[in-house]
């Protein structure tokens, strides 16, 4: 019951005495009057009839019990009037007692392996309503009534403590998946993707993730621009964000992938010392990228290129690398077959390119059958990128050369 209700029942209580206490008051006035206009009348005598006889007028029996009824009646309405005093004095902390009372059962329920609870639900300050209405009842009435309350607790926190179904994504959510969108469309909108991450770097350049996107971003504008001075330049500072990236986040398995690539790209512009170096580079972060991200089909496509030129490094080369770091690079046509075939494996179909390294493979080490296969579905690839593109030029002289 809330507290307006309250005060109406008190309110409505004290009119009530108020009513009677009023006539009573009436009634006394009306009785002190006939006592001062009938002095006699308590000196009483009764006649051979049975009525009393007074020295004034005549009062019958049934007339004094009335008067007997309405002075304990009198009694009855000033014990109340002090219980309605007393209970007006104790309402305000009735309510309190109430309330702590039905909170000790709530909890008890919570407790009993009998009640259901909700772990991670918060609690909710009990209700008023019920509170009120139990001061009246019977202990029953009030136990049930509370039962009812926590149920209906229980319920409405129920709502409140729904898992959150999405938060609000923050201003770098936004802008990755804006850029992300952008990569995914023409070149001019990969150059808008580009020009937004520049513009955005010094709010975001300390977050990994958006340093490899910016990686990225340089590799895409390196392959459309047209001059080599262009070319160089995107590459070198595109390998020097990948470089920050990686020392940002080791665990990133992007950051290495993509630096690994810049250094492959870097490799095109630099030294024969500087190429060889950038080729160990290479290998290092694809290998920790691949340990990361296992399941990335672009890492083992990566890889396998890596592979199948190495393998294809002549007697000089090799003599070169090993001058320099003690040691040549090592990997055979088979290696990069393997990393080819685990592209297939985890993403059927993934390339034009993809396949035209199979076919090279597989005629690199006689499976010619298996190589013309690889050619077909090169073939029945539409070229769709550069990427494509350079993998048609490869199946001009390649498809010939196995009878395709």
């Amino acid at each position: 019951m809330a507290q307006t209700d309250s005060k109406v029942l008190v309110l409505g209580a004290l009119a009530g005495v108020a009513g009677i206490s009023f006539a009573v008051v009436c009634y006394q006035g009306f009785r002190s009057r006939r006592r001062g206009s009938w002095p006699g009348l308590y000196r009483n005598r009764t006649n051979e009839q049975g009525v009393m006889m007074v020295d004034g007028p005549v009062v019958h029996r049934g007339q004094d019990e009335v008067l007997e009824r309405l002075e304990a009646l009198i009694q009855c309405v000033s014990e109340l009037k002090d219980e309605m005093k007393a209970l007006k004095s104790a309402l305000p902390s009735l309510q309190d007692q109430v309330r702590e009372e039905l909170r000790g059962r709530d909890e008890m329920r919570r407790v009993s392996p009998l009640h259901r609870t909700t772990p991670t639900r918060k609690k909710r300050p009990a209700g008023t309503g019920n509170v009120a209405r139990s001061g009246g009842r019977s202990s029953e009435e009030a136990e049930s009534e509370g039962g009812y309350m926590t149920a209906l607790t229980d319920s409405d926190e129920e709502e409140v403590s729904k898992p959150d179904e999405e938060q609000p994504a923050d201003s770098l959510s936004i802008l990755l998946k804006r850029v992300d969108s952008l990569r995914q469309g023409t070149e001019s909108d990969k150059r808008e993707s580009f020009n937004i991450l520049i513009e955005q770097r010094e709010e975001f350049g300390q977050e990994s993730t958006f340093l490899w996107r910016l990686t990225r971003a340089y590799c895409d504008v390196h392959d459309m621009s047209s001059t080599l001075e262009e070319k160089k330049t995107y590459a070198e500072a595109g390998k020097k964000v990948g470089e920050d990236a990686v020392c940002l986040n080791p665990t990133c398995a992007d950051s290495h992938q993509w630096y690994a690539i810049m250094c492959g790209i870097m490799a095109e512009y630099d030294t024969i010392q500087n190429k060889i170096k950038n080729g160990y580079i290479f290998k290092d972060h694809l290998d920790k990228a691949i340990e990361l991200k296992p399941q990335d089909p672009l890492s083992y496509y990566l890889l396998g290129r890596w592979c199948y030129a190495v393998a294809q490094l002549s007697w000089i080369e090799r003599k070169v690398a090993a001058t320099l770091f003690g040691e040549p690079p090592s990997a055979t046509v088979e290696d990069a077959l393997k990393n080819f075939l685990k592209v297939e494996e985890i993403s059927p179909g993934y390339s034009k390119l993809n396949y035209v390294f199979l076919a090279k493979c597989y005629k690199d080490l006689g499976q010619r059958e298996q190589a013309r296969k690889m050619c077909e579905r090169a073939c029945s690839m539409k070229a769709v990128s550069k990427e494509d593109e350079e993998a048609q030029k490869e199946l001009v002289s390649l498809c010939p050369a196995l009878g395709v």
